[in-house]
C-alpha cells in the first residue's frame, strides 16, 4: 500500500445549520446541503442515512460539517461521539486503491472485513448535479479510541472538488494536520504508524498529503493556544493553510481567536468544538 495522505476531517454537531452558519462566519464557502446513504450490509440496497453534511472543499484536503438530519435513520455512531463532545470525531485518509489498502492492513492485523460504499448527492436540492460515491474502509473501534478513523478512495472526485467550491474568504487553501491530545503520545504514534506505515517524527507523522501531531495535555496550549480538553483521548483540532499569510482570518475573526506560534487561532467555541490553526 503506499503512503496514504490526509483526506478530511469530519466536525460533528448537533444541529448542522448552526454548525454551518459558524464555518460561514470564519470564512468557509461550503457545499450544499447533502444526506449519506449507504449499504447497510454489502448484499442489502442503498438506505438514507440519519446524518447529513456541508463541506468545506480545499485545494487540499477539506472539512466535513455533520448532524444527525434523520432521527429515526441509522447515524453509524454519531450519537455516541457527541455524548463525549461536539467537535473532530472522523479522519479520513486517502489512498489510491482500497483493495490493496485492504489486503495491507489485514495483513498487518486489522479487523475490516471488506470495503464498505457511502454515497450522497452532491446538492440534495438538485438531483442533476450528480452522485458523490466513495469506497471506504472503516477501522475497528479499538484501532483508534480518539474517534472513527478510515481510509477512503473518492470515486467520483470530480464532483466535489470543483473550482468555483475551492475559493474561501478566508484564503484557506489546504488542510495541513490533524491533531490528537491524548495520554500516551508514544503509545499513540506507534498505533498511527503501524496504520499509516509512516515512521513518527518528533511527535508527527508525515503522510503523502498531510500529516497527524499527536500531543498531550500539558503541552496543547502550545499549538492551541488555551484549549480546552473534554475527554481525553480527543481530537483536538486541525492545522489549516492560507494563502495570506492568515491576515483575512485575523480580520474576520479578531474577536473568536488570537496569534498563535506560526498563524492565529480560533478557538474551539467558535468552530463548533474544532480548534483551528490558520497558518
Amino acid at each position: 500500500m503506499s503512503l496514504p495522505g490526509l483526506d478530511h476531517v469530519g466536525v460533528a454537531g448537533r444541529d448542522l445549520d448552526r454548525l454551518a452558519k459558524r464555518y460561514e462566519a470564519l470564512g468557509f464557502q461550503l457545499t450544499p446541503f447533502a444526506q449519506h446513504s449507504g449499504k447497510l450490509t454489502p448484499e442489502g440496497p442503498t438506505v438514507k442515512f440519519g446524518t447529513g453534511n456541508r463541506c468545506a472543499m480545499l485545494k487540499q484536503g477539506y472539512l466535513e460539517l455533520i448532524a444527525r438530519v434523520d432521527p429515526a435513520a441509522p447515524a453509524n455512531s454519531l450519537d455516541l461521539f457527541l455524548k463525549r463532545y461536539a467537535g473532530i470525531h472522523i479522519v479520513a485518509f486517502a489512498v489510491e486503491d482500497e483493495e490493496l489498502a485492504l489486503e495491507s492492513l489485514q495483513a498487518r492485523g486489522f479487523d475490516i472485513p471488506g470495503v464498505a460504499y457511502l454515497e450522497r448527492p452532491v446538492d440534495e436540492a438538485d438531483p442533476g448535479k450528480g452522485i458523490a460515491k466513495f469506497a471506504r474502509l472503516p477501522l475497528p473501534a479499538d484501532a483508534s479510541p480518539e474517534g472513527r478513523l478510515q481510509l477512503i478512495r473518492h470515486l467520483t472526485p470530480e464532483l466535489l472538488w470543483r473550482p468555483e467550491l475551492l475559493e474561501h474568504p478566508n484564503k484557506v487553501e489546504a488542510l495541513e494536520a490533524v491533531v490528537f491530545c491524548v495520554e500516551d503520545v508514544d503509545a499513540t504514534l506507534a498505533r498511527l504508524s503501524k496504520l499509516t506505515g509512516v515512521r513518527p517524527r518528533a511527535g508527527r507523522l508525515l503522510l503523502r498529503q498531510g500529516g497527524i501531531l499527536v500531543t498531550d495535555e500539558a503541552s496543547l496550549g502550545t499549538v492551541f493556544p488555551n484549549a480546552f480538553v473534554p475527554d481525553l483521548p480527543f481530537i483536538a483540532g486541525c492545522i489549516l493553510r492560507t494563502s495570506d499569510g492568515a491576515d483575512a482570518i485575523r480580520l474576520m475573526a479578531h474577536d473568536k481567536g488570537e496569534r498563535a506560534t506560526g498563524g492565529f487561532c480560533v478557538a474551539a467555541d467558535h468552530a463548533g468544538g474544532a480548534s483551528l490553526l490558520f497558518r
